[in-house]
């Protein structure tokens, strides 16, 4: 069994009262599996973490598929892992494969599931004071030193070096990583960042660019370029500021520039309250 507060094991004889009609209260995510599937083994961790740290949510219906054969004949499941989504006692569609964690969040957040606050008893203590990045690259370095085999290390060094303006050798660690951390959510996000810094090669000073839009504020070129340097530089309220205003101007831009530079943000920025307001926005102004 697998049940815990925001996962549990759904049969055919409860799928009615546990799925259905718990997606009145809460969506119900139905994660199909199998013992013998290897993606199902990927997977399933991935959402249990999530549904933990959205706090209840969504919560996950898992359905062993050898054990509950009338329920995957009877949502036609073919291949394992599959995702069904339940929400307000409808089934929205079913997902595939096991999706790494960024595009989970994706998918959650398109149907509205965004983090829950964590209840009193599940409150964080206070973070730490933040390590200082170069200090860390260099006990990182040691670390591997001393076990050059860890593949782990090299992506913590690869984000230290990302914070030190370092994204040369980022990339070249990142590039060499197996393919169980070539999809870890930290390393999509690491991706995400190189590819912000790519853009800003030869781009226009910050002040250059702010007097291009004040002179044009039509100019969604340069609100794209000022939107990364400020998301670059830390700003990064700033920085989503100038992509929701370029979906606002012109969501066509760009073959869609505006929409994917959002969505590549949203794996950068680190507050989430921010990034669930700007999805929020996003999702307005698309649905316009």
């Amino acid at each position: 069994m697998t049940d815990t507060a925001h996962v549990f094991d759904a049969t055919a004889a409860r799928f009615e009262e546990e799925v259905i009609r718990k997606s009145l209260e809460v969506p119900v995510l139905v994660d199909f599996w199998a013992t013998w599937c290897a993606p199902c083994k990927t997977l399933g961790p991935i959402l249990e973490k999530l549904a933990a740290e959205y706090h209840g949510a969504f919560v996950v219906a898992k359905v062993d598929v050898d054990q509950e054969q009338e329920l995957a004949a009877a949502f036609q499941i073919r291949s394992v892992p599959t995702m069904v989504l339940f929400k307000d006692g409808q089934m929205l569609g079913a997902i595939p494969g096991a999706l790494p964690e960024g595009q989970l969040r994706e998918m959650l957040a398109q149907v509205g599931v965004e983090p829950a606050e964590a209840p009193a008893e599940e409150a964080l203590p206070e973070a730490a004071a933040p390590v200082d990045p170069h200090e860390e690259v260099m006990r990182l370095r040691k670390a591997i030193e001393a076990a050059p085999d860890k593949d782990e290390l090299k992506l913590d060094l690869a984000l230290a070096l990302l914070q030190t303006g370092a994204a040369v050798e980022a990339e070249q660690l990142l590039d060499k990583l197996p393919a169980n951390l070539a999809t870890d959510d930290r390393t999509i996000k690491a991706r995400a960042r190189l590819g912000f810094a790519a853009l800003l090669h030869d781009a226009p000073a910050v002040e250059t660019l702010e007097a291009a839009i004040a002179t044009d504020p039509g100019d969604l070129r340069a609100r794209h370029l000022l939107g990364v340097r400020r998301l670059v530089g830390g700003d990064a309220e700033a920085g989503l500021a100038q992509f929701i205003e370029m979906l606002r101007r012109d969501r066509a831009y760009g073959d869609g520039l505006a929409r994917k530079s959002l969505i590549d943000a949203f794996r950068v920025v680190e507050d989430d309250d921010l990034v669930g307001r700007v999805r929020r926005q996003m999702s307005a102004l698309l649905l316009v």
